[in-house]
């Protein structure tokens, strides 16, 4: 284990749910001597969610005098002109989507990163290739920080309830190509008016208003409309997801828990995807048995997807940023000068001293 005594870490966030994923990093750091700093990038960043205790940097001139010895990023860029070692933590699990250039998102190289820490072996394999290709980053498996909570004690939940009935957790991601929420709406009514479950629902944060508006009219005590950028405590108390193509699926399946899709794009034997709305009912109480070739298909996947339960993968993720700033980047190559996007992040940040 590395020390983080007498060292500064920044936390990057540009999306709210960038909370939830950096948090457990910062406490390890807190609890082993280090200094944590945050810098919220843009508009799309709720600036009440910052905690009174954390500490905020205002602009890039801020970070410069700060001097951070490493920087963690749960998006896809980060820009040059931050001080220290620069850290991918990834935004969720590769949900398959392509990019504009047909080209799979997750695994797409912008030339911002020194190491990427990655959640499992279905994704690791791919970044040592691409580390191999392009030679300006390391490749480290650690497991994903935002899950410790999953795997560790539970503080009070407030979603938790007396209510005895099964909990069905019905999340959609906001593309329109791959929504199925405005699709199920009809259907989700039915099974509040059935009142078989206690139904949660949430959405990306992104989702078009108009839906969002629709699905808090349904609320009443059998269905709950939540927003939130934390999806653990909802996964905690869920029995049973429904969703699309989201990278909240995987979530899921790391908690041993079932999932019925509607119409995704990559239908598995460890999902029941639908692709009729009136086989929705049937599907929620096949999989709330539990099969057993489902279960077993859910667990083979989870080692792949990430096999870690013990809820330290933020201790691994700061010892292996630790090891890369103890040792330097002089091993790597040269990163591409990326001159576009800087400019393009200079102009956004209002940074323009070299």
């Amino acid at each position: 284990m590395t020390t983080c005594e007498n060292r500064r870490y920044l936390m990057y966030v540009h999306q709210n749910y960038s909370f939830a994923i950096l948090r457990p990093i910062q406490r390890y750091i807190i609890e082993n001597g280090g200094k944590v700093a945050w810098f919220l990038e843009g508009n799309e960043v709720d600036h009440d969610l910052l905690e009174r205790h954390e500490h905020q940097l205002c602009s890039i001139k801020d970070i410069q005098q700060w001097k951070p010895n490493a920087t963690f990023v749960p998006g896809n860029v980060v820009p040059s002109f931050i001080p220290g070692v620069k850290v991918a933590v990834f935004h969720g699990f590769n949900s398959g989507k392509l990019n504009r250039r047909g080209r799979l998102d997750h695994f797409e190289i912008r030339g911002c990163f020194d190491l990427y820490c990655t959640q499992g072996p279905n994704t690791t394999s791919e970044f040592v290739k691409l580390s191999k290709q392009y030679g300006f980053f390391d490749v480290v498996e650690t497991g994903w920080p935002t899950l410790d909570p999953m795997f560790t004690e539970e503080g009070i939940n407030p979603y938790r309830s007396e209510d005895k009935r099964p909990v069905l957790l019905f999340c959609s991601t906001f593309s329109h190509k791959y929504s199925c929420a405005p699709k199920l709406k009809s259907r989700i009514k039915e099974l509040r008016d059935s009142k078989k479950y206690r139904i949660l629902v949430q959405f990306h944060p992104k989702m078009d208003e108009e839906t969002v508006l629709s699905y808090k009219k349904l609320e009443d005590e059998s269905l709950m409309f939540v927003e939130t950028n934390n999806l653990i405590p909802l996964i905690k108390i869920a029995d049973v997801m429904l969703c699309d193509t989201s990278s909240a699926v995987q979530m899921f399946l790391l908690a041993k828990k079932p999932v019925v899709t509607f119409r995704t794009q990559f239908p598995m034997p460890y999902l029941l995807d639908i692709q009729d709305e009136s086989d929705l009912n049937d599907a929620i109480s096949e999989v709330l048995s539990k099969p057993t070739v489902l279960m077993n298909e859910i667990e083979s996947y989870r080692q792949q997807l990430h096999p870690y339960c013990d809820g330290k993968s933020a201790e691994r993720v700061v010892n292996a940023t630790n090891k890369i700033i103890e040792t330097g980047t002089s091993h790597l190559g040269k990163k591409p000068l990326n001159i576009i996007r800087n400019l393009k992040m200079r102009r956004k940040l209002n940074y323009w001293k070299v």
